[in-house]
């Protein structure tokens, strides 16, 4: 009869745990171009723009179920990721056009909230872009306080570098003073950060000028890639590669979280 009861309440156990729905968080992206998914632009992506490839675009591959574990910030069994960046945005201009009214309304507890924004920032030649450092500030505190009222977590991501300014072998910061306010904006409203400027840039260092310039940005030679007839010399944006490894430094900063 004991046998018989410790079977029973072993199946009651493992059914009750089989029936348990598994936990799934969304992780929202909002952003500029470096951090897009072209292939979810509503285009013949490779006919109009591969091989340019957004760091958001390679996360989904390092967010398999085999690799939250490594996560312990999420602590759920799947992950599903809204890459709403978009190209030319400044944290102003995704606001004004309504793309986080977009995402705030959609937002549910447990949820995540990638920012990253700063290279349009700082565009003051481009007034639909450009925002000043105060106004950087400020709408990086809306965006945090906005995720938190509704039980999300954001997570601040300062912009990944260019491929300049070089010297002497050593990359530099090519974003000015917005890296250091978006620092200062996580410090004082206690925001996990990426910092992912720092962390690109001892990278690319490590890897070399020519090999980044080659590899990880969008630098084509003519008559490669139907999309770019004439070839093409863009050291913002990148390549596949190069969107696989910040996808790769993003994610190590997850784990680091």
């Amino acid at each position: 009869m004991k046998k018989i009861r410790l079977f029973w309440v072993l199946f009651a156990v493992l059914t009750m745990v089989s029936c348990q729905e598994p936990r799934v968080a969304t992780l929202w992206m909002i952003g500029d171009s470096t951090m897009a998914d072209y292939a979810n632009y509503g285009e013949d992506y490779m006919r109009q723009r591969y091989p340019m490839t957004g760091w958001g675009q390679a996360l989904p591959a390092f967010l398999v179920t085999d690799s939250l574990a490594a996560l312990p910030l999420f602590q759920v069994d799947s992950i599903r990721l809204e890459n709403k960046a978009r190209g030319g945005r400044s944290s102003r201009s995704f606001f004004e056009e309504g793309r986080w009214r977009e995402v705030f309304d959609q937002l549910k507890p447990g949820d995540f909230v990638i920012i990253q924004f700063g290279h349009n920032d700082a565009s003051v030649s481009k007034g639909e872009r450009y925002v000043s450092l105060p106004g950087y500030k400020e709408f990086l505190r809306l965006y945090v306080s906005q995720a938190r009222q509704k039980g999300a977590t954001p997570i601040l991501i300062t912009s990944v570098c260019r491929n300049y300014p070089w010297e002497d072998g050593v990359l530099g910061n090519s974003h000015g003073d917005y890296p250091q306010a978006m620092r200062e904006v996580a410090e004082e409203m206690n925001v996990l950060l990426i910092d992912l400027t720092e962390i690109s840039a001892a990278y690319f260092t490590s890897m070399s000028r020519e090999y980044v310039t080659q590899h990880y940005f969008m630098n084509l030679p003519a008559g490669t890639f139907e999309a770019y007839p004439e070839g093409l010399t863009d050291n913002t944006h990148f390549q596949p590669e190069g969107a696989r490894e910040v996808a790769r430094l993003v994610f190590e900063g997850l784990k680091n979280l």
